[in-house]
Protein backbone atom coordinates (compact mmCIF):
# COMPACT_ATOMS: atom_id res chain seq x y z
CA UNK A 1 0.00 0.00 0.00
CA UNK A 2 0.83 3.67 -0.66
CA UNK A 3 -0.57 6.51 0.05
CA UNK A 4 -0.62 10.01 -2.19
CA UNK A 5 -0.11 13.22 -0.73
CA UNK A 6 0.39 16.70 -2.20
CA UNK A 7 4.22 17.12 -0.93
CA UNK A 8 6.07 14.95 0.95
CA UNK A 9 4.80 14.33 4.41
CA UNK A 10 8.50 14.47 6.06
CA UNK A 11 8.53 18.15 4.80
CA UNK A 12 5.71 18.78 6.95
CA UNK A 13 6.06 22.01 9.16
CA UNK A 14 7.91 20.64 12.09
CA UNK A 15 5.17 22.24 14.26
CA UNK A 16 2.07 20.00 13.20
CA UNK A 17 3.30 16.94 15.07
CA UNK A 18 2.97 19.69 18.63
CA UNK A 19 -0.65 20.39 17.39
CA UNK A 20 -1.81 16.91 18.30
CA UNK A 21 -2.43 16.91 21.60
CA UNK A 22 -4.42 14.43 24.13
CA UNK A 23 -6.50 16.08 26.85
CA UNK A 24 -3.45 14.96 29.22
CA UNK A 25 -1.57 17.43 27.14
CA UNK A 26 -3.71 20.42 26.94
CA UNK A 27 -5.93 22.75 29.42
CA UNK A 28 -8.64 20.97 29.89
CA UNK A 29 -11.01 23.02 29.12
CA UNK A 30 -9.86 23.04 25.23
CA UNK A 31 -11.21 19.51 25.21
CA UNK A 32 -13.94 19.21 27.98
CA UNK A 33 -17.50 18.53 26.13
CA UNK A 34 -19.31 19.65 28.78
CA UNK A 35 -18.25 23.42 28.99
CA UNK A 36 -18.63 23.54 24.80
CA UNK A 37 -22.25 24.19 22.72
CA UNK A 38 -22.97 21.11 21.05
CA UNK A 39 -24.81 23.54 18.46
CA UNK A 40 -21.46 24.87 17.81
CA UNK A 41 -19.61 21.71 16.86
CA UNK A 42 -22.50 20.27 15.49
CA UNK A 43 -22.61 23.29 12.95
CA UNK A 44 -19.33 23.23 12.01
CA UNK A 45 -19.33 19.59 11.91
CA UNK A 46 -21.76 20.09 9.30
CA UNK A 47 -19.95 22.56 7.27
CA UNK A 48 -16.77 20.34 7.31
CA UNK A 49 -19.18 17.22 6.33
CA UNK A 50 -20.48 18.83 3.13
CA UNK A 51 -16.53 20.00 2.48
CA UNK A 52 -14.71 16.76 2.98
CA UNK A 53 -17.02 14.01 2.25
CA UNK A 54 -20.73 15.05 0.29
CA UNK A 55 -19.48 17.35 -2.06
CA UNK A 56 -16.63 14.86 -3.60
CA UNK A 57 -18.90 12.20 -4.07
CA UNK A 58 -21.58 14.34 -5.55
CA UNK A 59 -19.64 15.67 -8.37
CA UNK A 60 -17.81 12.23 -8.92
CA UNK A 61 -21.33 11.14 -8.91
CA UNK A 62 -22.78 13.43 -11.28
CA UNK A 63 -20.21 13.16 -13.39
CA UNK A 64 -20.83 9.41 -13.89
CA UNK A 65 -24.11 9.54 -14.24
CA UNK A 66 -26.21 11.61 -16.64
CA UNK A 67 -29.34 12.27 -13.98
CA UNK A 68 -30.43 15.61 -13.95
CA UNK A 69 -31.61 16.23 -10.33
CA UNK A 70 -27.79 15.03 -9.51
CA UNK A 71 -26.59 18.01 -12.01
CA UNK A 72 -28.79 20.35 -10.80
CA UNK A 73 -27.64 19.60 -7.07
CA UNK A 74 -23.85 19.44 -8.31
CA UNK A 75 -24.45 23.04 -9.91
CA UNK A 76 -25.27 23.85 -6.23
CA UNK A 77 -22.30 22.03 -4.70
CA UNK A 78 -19.94 24.62 -6.21
CA UNK A 79 -19.31 28.35 -6.49
CA UNK A 80 -20.56 30.64 -8.47
CA UNK A 81 -18.62 32.16 -11.50
CA UNK A 82 -18.88 35.28 -10.67
CA UNK A 83 -22.16 37.39 -9.46
CA UNK A 84 -24.86 35.71 -7.11
CA UNK A 85 -24.72 32.88 -4.44
CA UNK A 86 -25.27 29.21 -4.64
CA UNK A 87 -25.64 26.75 -1.78
CA UNK A 88 -21.73 25.78 -1.90
CA UNK A 89 -20.67 29.70 -1.05
CA UNK A 90 -22.13 29.40 2.39
CA UNK A 91 -19.00 26.77 3.23
CA UNK A 92 -16.56 29.24 3.85
CA UNK A 93 -18.35 32.35 5.50
CA UNK A 94 -19.94 30.09 7.81
CA UNK A 95 -16.42 28.64 8.88
CA UNK A 96 -15.22 32.35 9.22
CA UNK A 97 -18.24 33.16 11.25
CA UNK A 98 -17.85 30.08 13.72
CA UNK A 99 -14.21 31.04 14.04
CA UNK A 100 -15.57 33.83 15.48
CA UNK A 101 -18.55 32.43 17.79
CA UNK A 102 -16.33 30.46 19.30
CA UNK A 103 -13.90 33.33 20.48
CA UNK A 104 -16.10 35.31 23.34
CA UNK A 105 -15.62 31.49 24.87
CA UNK A 106 -12.03 30.76 24.13
CA UNK A 107 -10.27 34.42 24.94
CA UNK A 108 -12.39 34.74 28.15
CA UNK A 109 -9.74 32.47 29.55
CA UNK A 110 -7.48 34.12 29.64
CA UNK A 111 -8.45 36.95 31.73
CA UNK A 112 -6.27 40.33 32.06
CA UNK A 113 -3.42 38.66 31.00
CA UNK A 114 -3.41 40.50 27.24
CA UNK A 115 0.37 39.43 26.64
CA UNK A 116 -0.83 35.80 26.95
CA UNK A 117 -4.14 36.42 24.56
CA UNK A 118 -1.67 38.27 22.06
CA UNK A 119 0.80 35.65 22.20
CA UNK A 120 -2.09 33.37 21.30
CA UNK A 121 -3.84 35.22 18.54
CA UNK A 122 -0.40 35.18 16.71
CA UNK A 123 0.17 31.83 16.83
CA UNK A 124 -2.40 30.78 15.71
CA UNK A 125 -2.80 33.18 12.74
CA UNK A 126 0.99 31.97 11.86
CA UNK A 127 0.21 28.81 11.82
CA UNK A 128 -3.02 29.54 9.92
CA UNK A 129 -1.36 31.10 7.60
CA UNK A 130 1.46 28.77 6.74
CA UNK A 131 -0.64 25.92 6.63
CA UNK A 132 -3.10 27.42 3.97
CA UNK A 133 0.02 27.96 2.02
CA UNK A 134 1.35 24.24 2.56
CA UNK A 135 -2.36 22.95 1.33
CA UNK A 136 -3.48 25.66 -1.53
CA UNK A 137 -0.16 27.38 -1.38
CA UNK A 138 2.56 25.05 -2.93
CA UNK A 139 4.70 25.77 -0.29
CA UNK A 140 5.92 21.89 -0.44
CA UNK A 141 6.45 22.16 -4.09
CA UNK A 142 9.53 23.93 -3.22
CA UNK A 143 8.69 25.55 -7.63
CA UNK A 144 8.99 29.56 -6.84
CA UNK A 145 6.88 29.33 -10.57
CA UNK A 146 3.83 27.66 -8.09
CA UNK A 147 4.22 29.54 -4.87
CA UNK A 148 1.04 31.41 -4.37
CA UNK A 149 0.91 33.56 -1.00
CA UNK A 150 -2.59 34.25 0.14
CA UNK A 151 -5.54 31.66 -1.82
CA UNK A 152 -6.43 29.78 0.94
CA UNK A 153 -9.86 29.51 3.33
CA UNK A 154 -7.34 28.87 6.09
CA UNK A 155 -5.40 31.89 5.14
CA UNK A 156 -8.64 34.11 5.56
CA UNK A 157 -9.67 32.90 8.84
CA UNK A 158 -6.32 34.02 9.77
CA UNK A 159 -6.85 37.29 8.82
CA UNK A 160 -10.04 37.89 10.13
CA UNK A 161 -9.49 35.98 13.34
CA UNK A 162 -6.41 38.23 14.23
CA UNK A 163 -8.27 41.12 13.23
CA UNK A 164 -11.31 40.34 15.16
CA UNK A 165 -9.14 39.22 18.02
CA UNK A 166 -7.55 42.52 18.57
CA UNK A 167 -11.26 44.87 18.21
CA UNK A 168 -12.76 41.72 20.77
CA UNK A 169 -9.95 42.37 23.22
CA UNK A 170 -9.80 46.01 22.70
CA UNK A 171 -12.99 47.51 22.20
CA UNK A 172 -16.27 47.61 24.00
CA UNK A 173 -18.97 46.43 22.50
CA UNK A 174 -20.73 49.64 20.82
CA UNK A 175 -17.06 49.82 19.87
CA UNK A 176 -16.40 47.02 18.12
CA UNK A 177 -19.89 47.25 16.40
CA UNK A 178 -18.52 50.63 15.15
CA UNK A 179 -15.61 49.11 13.47
CA UNK A 180 -17.43 46.67 12.06
CA UNK A 181 -19.45 49.51 10.26
CA UNK A 182 -15.77 51.23 9.29
CA UNK A 183 -14.61 48.13 7.83
CA UNK A 184 -17.52 47.61 5.63
CA UNK A 185 -17.37 51.56 4.52
CA UNK A 186 -13.13 51.19 3.84
CA UNK A 187 -14.29 48.18 1.37
CA UNK A 188 -17.33 49.44 -0.23
CA UNK A 189 -15.56 53.31 -0.95
CA UNK A 190 -12.49 52.56 -2.44
CA UNK A 191 -14.42 49.44 -4.41
CA UNK A 192 -17.02 52.17 -5.68
CA UNK A 193 -14.75 54.88 -6.54
CA UNK A 194 -12.16 52.84 -8.30
CA UNK A 195 -13.47 50.78 -10.66
CA UNK A 196 -16.42 48.40 -11.30
CA UNK A 197 -17.65 45.02 -10.02
CA UNK A 198 -16.67 43.02 -13.30
CA UNK A 199 -13.98 40.33 -12.74
CA UNK A 200 -11.45 42.27 -14.86
CA UNK A 201 -12.02 45.98 -13.62
CA UNK A 202 -12.45 46.02 -9.91
CA UNK A 203 -10.32 46.99 -7.45
CA UNK A 204 -9.70 44.34 -5.03
CA UNK A 205 -8.52 42.24 -7.67
CA UNK A 206 -6.41 45.03 -9.35
CA UNK A 207 -4.25 45.42 -5.83
CA UNK A 208 -3.78 41.46 -5.69
CA UNK A 209 -2.19 41.77 -8.74
CA UNK A 210 -0.12 44.57 -8.04
CA UNK A 211 1.16 43.12 -4.63
CA UNK A 212 1.34 39.51 -5.46
CA UNK A 213 2.33 39.28 -9.03
CA UNK A 214 3.10 35.85 -10.24
CA UNK A 215 2.56 34.60 -6.99
CA UNK A 216 -1.60 35.37 -6.54
CA UNK A 217 -2.90 32.24 -7.57
CA UNK A 218 -6.35 32.26 -9.47
CA UNK A 219 -6.85 35.80 -10.86
CA UNK A 220 -10.86 35.62 -9.93
CA UNK A 221 -10.42 35.58 -6.68
CA UNK A 222 -9.03 38.43 -4.31
CA UNK A 223 -7.66 38.22 -0.78
CA UNK A 224 -5.60 41.73 0.45
CA UNK A 225 -8.75 44.11 0.23
CA UNK A 226 -10.92 41.24 1.15
CA UNK A 227 -9.34 40.60 4.64
CA UNK A 228 -10.98 43.29 5.57
CA UNK A 229 -14.44 42.02 4.82
CA UNK A 230 -13.84 38.35 6.08
CA UNK A 231 -12.43 40.31 9.42
CA UNK A 232 -16.59 41.32 9.28
CA UNK A 233 -17.56 37.87 8.75
CA UNK A 234 -15.32 36.59 11.73
CA UNK A 235 -16.69 39.62 13.93
CA UNK A 236 -20.47 38.30 12.85
CA UNK A 237 -19.60 35.43 14.64
CA UNK A 238 -18.19 37.04 17.66
CA UNK A 239 -21.57 38.87 18.12
CA UNK A 240 -23.32 35.79 17.87
CA UNK A 241 -21.29 34.02 20.06
CA UNK A 242 -21.36 37.38 22.63
CA UNK A 243 -25.19 36.23 22.35
CA UNK A 244 -25.06 32.75 23.01
CA UNK A 245 -22.33 33.11 25.80
CA UNK A 246 -24.13 35.87 27.88
CA UNK A 247 -27.34 33.91 27.74
CA UNK A 248 -26.49 30.41 27.51
CA UNK A 249 -28.85 27.66 28.39
CA UNK A 250 -31.98 30.53 27.98
CA UNK A 251 -33.65 30.31 24.65
CA UNK A 252 -31.82 33.11 22.73
CA UNK A 253 -32.19 32.33 19.53
CA UNK A 254 -34.51 34.21 18.26
CA UNK A 255 -32.17 37.78 18.17
CA UNK A 256 -29.97 35.29 16.67
CA UNK A 257 -32.86 34.60 14.07
CA UNK A 258 -33.53 38.13 13.65
CA UNK A 259 -30.90 39.61 13.51
CA UNK A 260 -29.71 37.30 10.55
CA UNK A 261 -32.78 38.26 8.57
CA UNK A 262 -32.45 41.74 8.78
CA UNK A 263 -28.70 41.11 7.56
CA UNK A 264 -30.12 39.37 4.64
CA UNK A 265 -32.73 42.54 4.20
CA UNK A 266 -29.91 44.77 4.22
CA UNK A 267 -27.97 42.94 1.60
CA UNK A 268 -30.77 42.36 -0.89
CA UNK A 269 -31.47 46.06 -1.11
CA UNK A 270 -27.47 47.00 -1.11
CA UNK A 271 -26.98 44.73 -4.10
CA UNK A 272 -28.18 46.78 -6.19
CA UNK A 273 -25.17 49.15 -6.22
CA UNK A 274 -22.70 46.71 -4.87
CA UNK A 275 -23.68 43.05 -6.32
CA UNK A 276 -23.25 40.04 -4.13
CA UNK A 277 -19.91 38.23 -4.99
CA UNK A 278 -18.32 35.70 -3.13
CA UNK A 279 -15.05 35.58 -5.11
CA UNK A 280 -14.04 38.91 -3.93
CA UNK A 281 -16.24 38.73 -0.92
CA UNK A 282 -18.62 42.21 -1.34
CA UNK A 283 -20.54 43.79 1.60
CA UNK A 284 -23.34 42.45 0.43
CA UNK A 285 -21.37 38.98 -0.02
CA UNK A 286 -20.48 39.31 3.91
CA UNK A 287 -23.89 40.52 5.18
CA UNK A 288 -25.85 38.18 3.32
CA UNK A 289 -23.78 35.18 4.50
CA UNK A 290 -23.52 36.31 7.24
CA UNK A 291 -27.24 36.41 8.33
CA UNK A 292 -27.73 32.98 6.92
CA UNK A 293 -25.45 32.36 9.13
CA UNK A 294 -26.47 34.14 12.39
CA UNK A 295 -29.79 32.07 11.00
CA UNK A 296 -28.48 28.90 11.05
CA UNK A 297 -26.61 29.38 14.50
CA UNK A 298 -30.14 30.47 16.31
CA UNK A 299 -32.05 27.19 14.77
CA UNK A 300 -29.39 24.65 15.29
CA UNK A 301 -28.92 26.39 18.95
CA UNK A 302 -32.95 26.19 19.61
CA UNK A 303 -32.87 22.40 18.55
CA UNK A 304 -29.44 21.02 20.06
CA UNK A 305 -28.51 23.12 23.22
CA UNK A 306 -31.71 24.54 24.36
CA UNK A 307 -34.29 21.72 23.49
CA UNK A 308 -31.80 18.97 24.13
CA UNK A 309 -32.45 17.36 20.35
CA UNK A 310 -28.81 15.34 19.70
CA UNK A 311 -30.27 12.05 18.72
CA UNK A 312 -28.86 12.25 14.89
CA UNK A 313 -26.56 14.38 14.97
CA UNK A 314 -24.03 13.84 17.65
CA UNK A 315 -21.84 12.16 14.88
CA UNK A 316 -20.96 15.41 13.25
CA UNK A 317 -18.94 15.98 16.18
CA UNK A 318 -16.05 14.32 14.61
CA UNK A 319 -15.68 16.47 12.19
CA UNK A 320 -16.64 19.38 13.86
CA UNK A 321 -14.21 18.62 16.88
CA UNK A 322 -11.13 18.68 15.04
CA UNK A 323 -12.19 21.04 12.26
CA UNK A 324 -8.86 21.89 11.25
CA UNK A 325 -7.67 18.42 10.85
CA UNK A 326 -10.58 17.62 8.87
CA UNK A 327 -9.84 20.52 6.32
CA UNK A 328 -6.14 18.95 6.24
CA UNK A 329 -6.90 15.79 5.41
CA UNK A 330 -9.62 16.53 3.23
CA UNK A 331 -7.65 18.69 1.39
CA UNK A 332 -3.91 17.41 1.63
CA UNK A 333 -4.15 13.85 1.74
CA UNK A 334 -5.59 11.64 -0.93
CA UNK A 335 -6.36 8.23 0.45
CA UNK A 336 -7.53 7.15 -2.98
CA UNK A 337 -5.19 5.08 -3.10
CA UNK A 338 -5.71 2.93 -0.11
CA UNK A 339 -8.86 2.39 -1.26
CA UNK A 340 -8.09 0.93 -4.74
CA UNK A 341 -5.30 -1.17 -2.95
CA UNK A 342 -7.72 -2.70 -1.15
CA UNK A 343 -10.80 -2.70 -3.39
CA UNK A 344 -9.46 -3.14 -6.89
CA UNK A 345 -11.52 -6.42 -7.15
CA UNK A 346 -14.47 -4.31 -7.69
CA UNK A 347 -13.22 -2.30 -10.78
CA UNK A 348 -14.28 -5.12 -13.57
CA UNK A 349 -17.67 -4.64 -12.18
CA UNK A 350 -18.31 -1.12 -11.54
CA UNK A 351 -17.04 -0.44 -14.39
CA UNK A 352 -16.69 3.54 -15.19
CA UNK A 353 -18.33 3.88 -11.70
CA UNK A 354 -15.02 2.74 -9.89
CA UNK A 355 -13.60 6.37 -9.44
CA UNK A 356 -17.14 7.19 -7.92
CA UNK A 357 -16.58 4.01 -5.51
CA UNK A 358 -12.80 5.74 -4.83
CA UNK A 359 -14.25 9.21 -4.05
CA UNK A 360 -16.45 7.39 -1.61
CA UNK A 361 -13.92 5.35 -0.07
CA UNK A 362 -11.27 8.46 0.56
CA UNK A 363 -14.12 10.03 2.28
CA UNK A 364 -14.95 7.32 4.34
CA UNK A 365 -11.38 6.74 5.21
CA UNK A 366 -10.98 10.29 6.60
CA UNK A 367 -14.11 9.78 8.81
CA UNK A 368 -12.58 6.62 9.93
CA UNK A 369 -9.28 8.41 11.15
CA UNK A 370 -11.06 10.97 12.77
CA UNK A 371 -13.80 9.14 14.61
CA UNK A 372 -10.53 7.27 15.65
CA UNK A 373 -8.94 10.37 16.83
CA UNK A 374 -12.32 11.58 18.58
CA UNK A 375 -12.61 8.14 20.61
CA UNK A 376 -9.28 8.77 22.21
CA UNK A 377 -9.62 12.60 22.92
CA UNK A 378 -6.66 13.60 20.45
CA UNK A 379 -7.85 16.87 18.67
CA UNK A 380 -5.89 18.91 16.70
CA UNK A 381 -5.24 22.54 18.34
CA UNK A 382 -3.90 25.98 16.75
Amino acid sequence: MYLNVRGRIDSLPRFLPTMLMTPNQVNVNQVNTSERLASLDILRGLDLFLLVFLQPVIFQAAHMADVPWLHALAYQFDHEVWEGFRFWDLIMPLFLFMAGTSMPFSLSRYGADRKALYRKVVKRFLILFVLGMVIQGNLLGFDIDRLYIYVNTLQAIAAGYLFAAIILTELKLKGQIVATVVLLFLYWLPMTLAGDFSMDGNLAGRIDAYVFGKFRGDPSYSWLLSSLTFTVTTLLGVFAGRILKENKGKPNHRPLVLIGLALIAVSLIWQFQMPIIKRIWTCTMTLFSGGICFVLMGVFYYWIDYKKHRRGWEWLKIYGMNSIMAYILGEFFNFRSIVHTVSYGLEPHLGRYYDAWLTLGNGIVILLVLRLMYRHKVFLKV
